[in-house]
């Protein structure tokens, strides 16, 4: 890391004579960005797969033999606005809809709830009928064997209709109706024309005296990337610079580096789209960590040349040193993000992969921009980086020795005390987290897709909202009335099951070994019995020839991405938690020191986990945050939280323990070195903290539960673990450790290279005060 600092060094001073040709480049490259988003930027997937689950086994099952079950479906579902049974012309207008629906691009099927209804009706009568002609028969011509085998059909068709009774298509009070699209592509294939265009079509057509809303599959749009929360969040932060930094000038420094950056950063990743098939979060945590970390890595430099500038150093000297000091602190900082972020790769999730990756080139041009573009600035800025009144004192400064005296042990007690158990209390709500993805009855109660969400709860059943296709093996050489048999054992096997609403036989493959079946059940998706009834479908062997059950659909699908996730997530854990101990072991020079920081990152982790469980799926506080309706917490969340926190944790960590290894290396008394570095380093690490809280933050405002519940982990994971942890629990323990928070075994010491991570000897080199 010396080296690095001495290139570093080297860089700014080349920045600061290029200054005109940096800054001409980094423009440049942001036009080049938009450019190349504009000619081969693709659309967002609003939806998350994992290939290899069960559910995508069973889908890609369905398309090879039953194609018109393995396709997309979603529903317009329509309601009087009186709420009263639809009229007859309400009624021919819908089912014109319905039938002109099937002509629309990538539409497979249509399903006409009427003439659904009606087929319905027609049949349950004719098997009523036929059942109450076979009770006039006398008991020898009902043991014939083909009136027998009609009065078996008769009664196995009887049954079946009853199991499905309470799969409708009109309300019961013939005031809603659902008309179900089936698309020809799967949901991840669906490209977003098909969704818009049928979107168009029932809207430019519309039904007097009725209202249509539409499913998830269909209207749910990709989340604003910026809005007001966000601008509101950016404008704190630069309050926080302007009083920090004492002018205008230099507080707008980062917030222009952070733009920049986030430009080049989120415009070339969005170009990439339909290479790395993006989910819509992903731009939105680019953004989030680009603007975060740009703001805070430029004013680390910034900073640092500040003091420098006004203890008398040469201006452009000054620039070169802070690039070669703290611009090595940041490149460090920012390498341990990107390696966090990266590792989200190894857990075998595509997605996620690709989040990891977004992020990691944000953080990437963060880096770039702190330690290029914000040097050349400072050469434009020149002496007003600092402000008149301070400017008036360059070089006259006044260095009296202050005395530093160590916190009492009493003190350090309470401390260590007080602030673990806070975390930990806050952390109980994790031992109860029910992990999914949030469905529409999150969405904004204006959407459209929450109104259908609700409609059709409230009219069908909640279980409407999420049914699940589940798939049974036949064996072969069965005859049609075989099939028939096989149907009922299954669906009453399939019924007798806990939070079975409903179950219905839909259809055969061509060559007879594959049945589907839709089951409706009594919960909506989200809730934790459907959960149980998805594993409970998937234990089931109804007997020796069909085997298990195979079971698709949004319920399942969310289950099995939610299991994934929670299994990848322990080992992920273990990744970052060992690369933590390895590089704090390296840069500190000492075992407890890293044992400290990664035990205290575990905690805050916890905690901020808990405070997720108790606004999303206990609700507490939700309406702060806007949320009205409680649900399972993201749950790709959690994983995502490890990797930015970690680096984030390792950030603070860094500039406030180093301080404390320099002064002791100096010969202060273990306990006085823990106040002298806490006291040099605190400044920066609260104007830190407070520009991300407030970034993180502004996101909370969002209308996408998505963004919502990433703003809001982001948010009190960096006030936890920078004010709890890094400022009081870190401090108070390193007091209580004493001379033996820096042991280290002399084979180790002598062993591990030495990591100058803030240049302490490039200043000494170049120092020139």
């Amino acid at each position: 890391m010396t080296r690095m600092a001495e290139l570093l060094y080297r860089l700014g001073g080349w920045a600061t004579k290029r200054a005109v040709l940096v800054v001409v480049g980094w423009a440049v490259l942001l036009v080049l960005a938009g450019g190349a988003f504009l000619a081969f930027g693709g659309s967002l997937s609003t939806n998350f797969d994992i290939p290899g689950t069960a559910t995508a086994k069973v889908t890609d099952e369905l398309a090879k033999k039953l194609p018109d079950y393995s396709g997309a479906s979603g529903y317009a579902i329509f309601r009087t606005t009186n709420d009263t049974p639809f009229t007859d012309a309400q009624r021919k207008a819908i089912e014109k809809l319905a039938s002109g629906a099937e002509n629309l691009d990538d539409v497979a099927t249509v399903i006409d709830p009427f003439a659904t209804a009606t087929q319905r009706s027609t049949q349950s009568a004719q098997i009523a009928g036929a059942l109450a002609q076979f009770e006039t028969l006398p008991t020898a011509a009902l043991q014939q064997p083909a009136v027998a085998a009609q009065l078996h059909q008769a009664q196995v068709a009887s049954t079946l209709l009853a199991l499905s009774k309470n799969i409708r298509t009109v309300s019961k009070d013939g005031s809603t109706v659902i008309v179900t699209i089936n698309y020809t592509k799967t949901i991840e294939q669906l490209p977003d024309s098909a969704k818009t265009k049928t979107l168009a079509y029932f809207r430019d057509r519309p039904v007097k005296g009725t209202e249509v809303d539409f499913s998830s599959t269909i209207a749910q749009t990709v989340p604003e990337v910026i809005g007001v929360g966000e601008i509101a969040g950016v404008v704190i932060a630069g309050i926080v610079l302007f009083v920090m930094l004492g002018t205008l000038v230099a507080a707008g420094l980062p917030l222009l580096s952070a733009l920049v950056g986030v430009g080049v950063g989120v415009l070339g990743s969005l170009s990439l789209s339909q290479v790395l098939a993006e989910g819509a979060v992903t731009p939105v945590l680019g953004v989030m960590l680009g603007l975060a970390v740009g703001i805070d890595y430029s004013l680390f430099i910034i900073n640092r040349h500040r003091k420098q500038v006004q203890q008398g150093m040469e201006l452009r000297e000054s620039i070169a040193l802070a690039t070669g000091t703290a611009g090595n602190a940041v490149v460090f900082a920012g390498s341990t993000v990107i390696v966090a972020l990266l590792a989200l790769n190894v857990t075998g999730i595509p997605f996620i992969g690709v989040m990891g990756t977004v992020g990691a080139i944000c953080i990437a041009v963060a880096v770039l921009i702190a330690i290029t573009f914000t040097p050349a600035m400072l050469r434009f800025i020149g002496p007003r980086v600092l402000s008149r009144r301070a400017r008036r004192t360059i070089g006259h400064e006044q260095h009296s020795v202050v005395a530093v005296r160590p916190m009492s042990t009493l003190r350090a007690i309470i401390t260590v005390i007080v602030a673990a158990c806070a975390l930990l209390v806050i952390a109980i709500p994790v031992m109860s987290i029910h992990l999914g993805l949030p469905d529409a009855s999150s969405d904004p109660v204006d959407s459209t897709t929450y109104k259908a969400y609700t409609t059709g709860a409230e009219k069908f059943g909640p279980g409407s909202n999420g049914p699940l296709v589940v798939t049974a093996q036949l064996p072969g050489g069965l005859s049609a009335t075989d099939i028939t048999d096989r149907e009922l054992t299954i669906a009453q096997a399939i019924d007798r099951l806990k939070d079975v609403a409903a179950v219905a036989p839909v259809g055969v493959s061509r060559d007879q070994s594959l049945a589907v079946f839709e089951v409706l059940p009594a919960s909506g998706p989200n809730d934790l019995s459907t959960g149980t009834l998805v594993r409970d479908l998937r234990a089931q062997h109804v007997d020796g020839t069909t085997g298990a059950l195979g079971v698709a659909g949004q319920a399942s699908g969310n289950i099995d991405i939610s299991d994934k996730l929670a299994a990848a997530l322990p080992i992920y854990i273990a990744v970052v938690v060992g690369l933590s101990l390895i590089i704090l072991i390296a840069v500190f020079r000492s075992l407890l020191v890293p044992v400290i920081a990664t035990g205290g990152f575990i905690l805050s982790l916890l905690a901020t986990y808990g405070v997720l469980v108790a606004v999303f799926q206990w609700g507490w506080l939700a309406t702060v945050f806007g949320i009205h309706s409680t649900g399972p917490v993201l749950n790709f969340l959690p994983i995502i939280l490890v990797g930015i926190l970690f680096g984030l944790a390792m950030d603070y960590q860094l500039f406030l323990a180093s301080g404390m290894r320099e002064a002791f290396v100096h010969g202060a008394p273990a306990r006085e070195a823990v106040m002298r570095g806490f006291r040099a380093g605190r400044t920066v690490v609260i104007a830190a903290a407070i520009i991300m809280i407030s970034v993180f933050g502004g996101f909370i405002f969002s209308n996408s539960i998505f963004i919502v519940a990433l703003g809001l982990g982001l948010a009190f994971g960096v006030l936890s673990d920078a004010f709890v942890v890094r400022l009081l629990l870190m401090p108070a323990l390193m007091h209580l450790l004493g001379r033996s928070a820096w042991w280290i075994p002399k084979w180790l010491d002598r062993i591990l290279p030495n990591l100058d991570i803030e240049g302490a000897r490039l200043e000494r080199e170049h120092h020139a005060v």
